[in-house]
């Protein structure tokens, strides 16, 4: 062999090493997350940055926040989830159960809204959502309606027949029955005003109880809705098919929902699921999930344009004007809840 070709094969000998070597040192992390255009936004915008920083591969196992937990529950002998996306209700199920360990400080946590620290910081929200009221404008300019300001408007008569609020087993629906008995002098720890509202003044208003966010789409579209309880993100999409719909947050406070993120207990990457988690809430990823999703940013450092700022909940005017749930109270009542529910509002 001549010495050039002795030359070559160590070379290339060398370099299949080294590649070697650095494919072992690169960790896996898995992450159970949203589907949808969630997902995508994490794949192509928020996590390969953190990726190639942390010399660490991310496996996404998309799923809605039921199938995540039941996933945690299944897997807790031996947890494969390092750190889990899940919806803040559900959330509060996870952390009572165990599978989120504290969030450690690496940076990020100092501007945290203290609505977005949940279970005593097991837990951050990592996205606002509204829940308010979205309505056809062009139907109210019509009829020389004035735009909505409170949740009472889902009581007047005027709206017969043209009012949708989700079922109870859809958020949407559980916190309007919620902040009904909050606006009526109950709560979460006494639902009856929320369900004699639901019952005697929005019932008879009500076209359908639709849990479909697709069909409620439609069902503005063809003209047959003109108000409903729903989330500000959800009115940004209709919104932008050229709908005229309008999102108002009522006079007595829209409801917070949040997507959340915990580092899950027994993770084999401790320090790399809690580094993920404080990366999720930084204000530069809250500005691009503010920006390609509409969520709400939990930050308050993150800087987003005026054009963002106008569809998102943002800053300490807006975030703190919206309800924060007690799931402690709500998700051991909600199966209760919900039998009442189909038994006398629907």
């Amino acid at each position: 062999m001549s010495k050039i070709s002795v030359l070559s094969a160590a070379v290339l000998s060398a370099s299949l090493m080294a590649t070697a070597s650095s494919a072992q040192a690169q960790k896996t992390l898995y992450l159970a997350g949203y589907g949808g255009s969630i997902e995508t936004v994490m794949k192509e915008k928020v996590l390969p940055a953190w990726e190639q920083a942390n010399n660490t591969k991310i496996e996404y196992v998309p799923g809605n926040s039921t199938t995540t937990l039941a996933k945690l529950q299944a897997q807790k002998a031996n947890q494969e989830i390092d750190v889990a996306f899940i919806d803040d209700g559900p959330m509060s199920q996870a952390i009572a159960l165990g599978f989120c360990a504290d969030v450690e400080d690496k940076g990020s946590l100092s501007g945290i809204y203290d609505s977005a620290v949940l279970g005593g910081g097991k837990a951050l929200g990592w996205g606002y959502i509204a829940t308010g009221l979205t309505y056809n404008m062009d139907m109210f300019a019509e009829n020389g309606w004035d735009a909505p300001t409170s949740w009472t408007d889902l009581e007047d008569p005027k709206f017969k027949g043209k009012v949708v609020v989700p079922p109870i087993t859809n958020g949407y629906g559980l916190l309007t029955l919620i902040k009904m008995a909050k606006i009526n002098g109950g709560g979460e720890a006494n639902i009856d005003p929320g369900f004699e509202a639901m019952i005697e003044r929005i019932g008879p208003n009500i076209l359908t109880y639709e849990p479909s966010s697709g069909k409620l789409s439609e069902l503005f579209q063809s003209g047959d809705v003109a108000i409903a309880a729903w989330g500000h993100s959800r009115a940004k999409g209709l919104a932008n098919t050229g709908f005229p719909a309008g999102f108002v947050y009522p006079k007595e406070g829209a409801v917070a929902i949040m997507t959340a993120t915990c580092p899950v207990v027994d993770s084999d990457v401790p320090d790399l699921s809690q580094s993920l988690v404080n990366y999720l809430v930084s204000p530069e990823v809250q500005a691009i999930l503010a920006t390609e999703l509409s969520f709400g940013p939990v930050h308050k450092a993150t800087q987003i344009s005026d054009e963002v700022a106008a569809r998102v909940p943002y800053g300490p005017d807006q975030v703190g004007t919206m309800d924060a749930i007690d799931y402690s109270i709500v998700n051991p009542a909600r199966e209760g809840w919900t039998k009442r529910w189909n038994r006398t509002v629907e």
